[in-house]
């Protein structure tokens, strides 16, 4: 089974494994993964930096190894799969972030990839995000360092992740000057409900999809990625509510007609939601810890909503 393009019409759920390694055991992972293959799932999006937070080492890299140990324990899997993965964030120090973390000069960013190709144990990855930016770096520089990497055969396409989109753009620009590839892809989190505008979310790093972010993708035939997709369980979780920015008349209104609508088509919230995203033209990644998860998940792609659907949750957003 070969992997869809990363510009493919058809949305698909991402499998996210940031926490493989750290919170998720490898052997909870592997099986993970296997079920996500096993039930026609293509995307793998991981970072260098995942999860530095969580490990005892105080740097990334867990993530990474996991998927490569997973690799190398299944002959042909890489063929089956492929695999996104970020530098930006790793921290350089131990323990020491962000004052150490890695930024987008050109030398960061080969030695970050060359690093995560050792731990994931191939010899590209299909797409390479830019995590975060760095304006200490003349974006030319991160620009042709990225389109070298893709020249090399190291990355086959690039995109730019937590970015405003006239940064985005600016640097599609810029490769253009350079004759280099330019990034085609977006990761910016997403969800069908919104927290309460000019808030700032407590998770820091995070930058939310705009409006203009999606017409500007869809204008330029870019991929578009969300993160956070179904709100870190809190659809269908009592013992994880949503934040506090989310407290607000819209967030009712929708999750009443996410309750209907879920009713009316024997799914799941969390399925409606995927299915929701998927229909606005994103791929969601979705984060699991259990099998069950990922079947659930899958699942959503069989999920159709109609018209009236979509209008409901657009009068209550």
């Amino acid at each position: 089974m070969r992997g869809m393009d990363v510009n493919s019409t058809s949305p698909q759920i991402v499998l996210g494994t940031m926490d493989f390694g750290t919170r998720v055991a490898p052997d909870e992972a592997f099986a993970i993964l296997d079920s996500f293959v096993g039930g026609g799932g293509v995307w793998l999006d991981t970072a260098n930096c995942y999860s530095f937070w969580g490990d005892p080492s105080g740097v990334g890299g867990a993530s990474e190894r996991v998927i490569g140990a997973w690799l190398r324990a299944r002959p042909g899997a890489r063929d089956a799969v492929k695999i996104a993965t970020k530098v930006r964030q790793n921290p350089l120090v131990p323990h020491s972030w962000p004052q150490s973390a890695e930024g987008l000069s050109a030398p960061a960013v080969r030695v970050g990839v060359e690093e995560s190709l050792g731990r994931l144990g191939v010899d590209h990855v299909d797409l390479l995000w830019a995590h975060a930016e760095d304006r200490a770096v003349p974006l030319e520089e991160t620009v042709g360092a990225f389109g070298e990497l893709v020249t090399k055969g190291a990355a086959l396409r690039v995109g730019a992740a937590n970015h405003a989109a006239w940064r985005v753009e600016r640097a599609r620009s810029l490769a253009r000057e350079q004759g280099v590839e330019p990034w085609k892809a977006l990761q910016l989190r997403h969800s069908l409900v919104q927290p309460r505008p000019l808030t700032p979310l407590a998770e820091g790093g995070h930058r939310l999809l705009a409006d203009e972010d999606l017409d500007f993708a869809q204008s330029e035939g870019l991929a578009v990625w969300s993160y956070s997709s179904l709100m870190w369980g809190s659809y269908v979780r009592a013992d994880k509510p949503l934040p506090q920015t989310y407290d607000h008349p819209g967030t009712t209104r929708v999750l009443s007609v996410l309750d209907d609508v879920a009713d009316e088509l024997a799914a799941t919230r969390n399925q409606v939601v995927l299915a929701w995203l998927m229909h606005r033209g994103i791929d969601p990644i979705v984060g699991v810890s259990r099998v069950e998860q990922v079947e659930e998940a899958l699942a959503a792609r069989h999920v159709r909503l109609g018209d009236e659907h979509l209008a409901r949750f657009a009068e209550a957003r």
